[in-house]
């Protein structure tokens, strides 16, 4: 019995976790608006019902897949803190852009396709924006990167550079004549940046 309920167990949580990569096509594709269960239940290979029972529906789907998220950035966060300020951009990019789904889905919340009320949606990337700026200054203060332009700044070309492939990909294919999710753009964009805060690859000021 305890081999049956642990298979079990765990056919749910495939299923759950076919439901979510389902539903993430789904919104980055369409937005939250056009987005229908029924295409996720599709895109999962399941039964639509199964939407209803793991998450209550489509705004359930959407609310676990930010939690997922949060915990996601909370742990590249504390990694990040850790790195050098050119690896910790990379490692940024390199989440962004080689699955681009989470942050297309972002470009259509900024858009104003979210349902219900915005005000949390607002407060958790004014959380993030904040955070990116108190690591910026203190990675300053460290002399991992110069000083003389500021934090609010740096942080603010961060998020640019991250969203710009999927936000305007035909601007930046026209700018650098390569694929905007390209390793080879993320590794140029991070040298440049690196060297437009006077960093070296080993995170120190040159």
């Amino acid at each position: 019995m305890a081999t049956s309920d642990t298979g079990d167990k765990r056919n749910a949580t495939q299923t759950r976790q076919r439901i979510l990569d389902a539903a993430l096509d789904e919104f980055s594709a369409k937005g939250y608006s056009g987005a229908r269960t029924a295409g996720i239940a599709k895109r999962a290979g399941v039964n639509v019902q199964l939407i209803s029972y793991y998450f209550g529906g489509k705004e359930g789907l959407l609310d676990a897949l930010r939690e997922t998220w949060r915990e996601r950035r909370s742990s590249l966060e504390d990694s990040s803190a850790e790195s050098s300020f050119l690896d910790g951009f990379r490692a940024a990019l390199d989440v962004t852009l080689r699955d681009p789904r989470r942050a297309r889905l972002v470009v259509w919340q900024a858009l104003g396709d979210y349902p219900g009320d915005t005000g949390p949606l607002v407060a958790e990337w004014e959380r993030v924006a904040a955070s990116a700026v108190e690591q910026t200054r203190a990675r300053q203060s460290e002399g991992q990167i110069g000083s003389e332009t500021s934090p609010e700044f740096v942080a603010l070309l961060q998020f640019l550079l991250a969203f710009a492939p999927v936000a305007i990909p035909q601007a930046v294919q026209g700018i650098y004549g390569v694929d905007p999710l390209s390793a080879e753009y993320r590794e140029r964009v991070s040298r440049q940046l690196a060297r437009l805060l006077g960093a070296d690859d080993d995170g120190e000021t040159t």
